[in-house]
């Protein structure tokens, strides 16, 4: 079974029965990851695989923090045959050291997982921040009005996705660079 394949499987095992739209958003992600192929090469598999694990810390089966990137990251850390760079990027999506900070488990974050190639970090951040929670297309900061209207500003989640913004928006215009790059050199002369 090949990585994207055991993700697919993996992720839906996890989320599709006990959370349905958490499910729907994390296709939406994969659906995004694959349509940064052109600029990925081959870390292109890699991503879309973290992007349809990246929310299974979610899944009742496995959260035992309550912190879903950490969660998910030590699940697949103990899954036999999970690639170690998906794990960091399940890890760290989207800015997780902020969040782990908010809930006081930053060092545990960032000591049981080293963070992976910025480039990555910023193309599942921008996959993650441009899909609705029910798997459709979305502006970044669409999606992050959403996040602090569902939790609410004071929570932890509506804190750090604050916090967040300034590099979620920042990553975002770095991926949307990429890809224009990528489309202007594939243009003929």
């Amino acid at each position: 079974m090949g990585l994207t394949e055991w993700a697919y499987s993996c992720s839906e095992a996890l989320l599709s029965e006990p959370l349905p739209r958490r499910w729907a958003h994390s296709l939406g992600v994969a659906k995004r990851a694959r349509s940064l192929a052109p600029i990925l090469g081959d870390d292109a598999e890699l991503l879309e695989a973290a992007a349809v694990l990246h929310d299974i810390g979610y899944s009742p089966e496995i959260a035992l923090t309550g912190f879903h990137p950490l969660d998910g990251a030590r699940f697949l850390r103990d899954q036999e045959g999970a690639d170690e760079r998906v794990v960091r990027l399940v890890a760290h999506h989207s800015c997780a050291l902020l969040e782990a900070e908010e809930r006081g488990l930053r060092h545990e974050l960032e000591s049981e997982f080293e963070l992976e190639r910025p480039d990555l970090v910023d193309a599942l951040i921008f996959c993650d921040m441009t899909t609705t929670p029910d798997g459709t297309h979305t502006a970044p900061a669409d999606r992050l009005n959403e996040i602090v209207q569902r939790y609410g500003p004071e929570t932890i989640v509506g804190r750090f996705i604050q916090r967040a913004a300034p590099e979620i928006y920042a990553a975002a215009r770095r991926v949307e660079g990429r890809l224009v790059r990528a489309q202007t050199a594939d243009q003929p002369m």
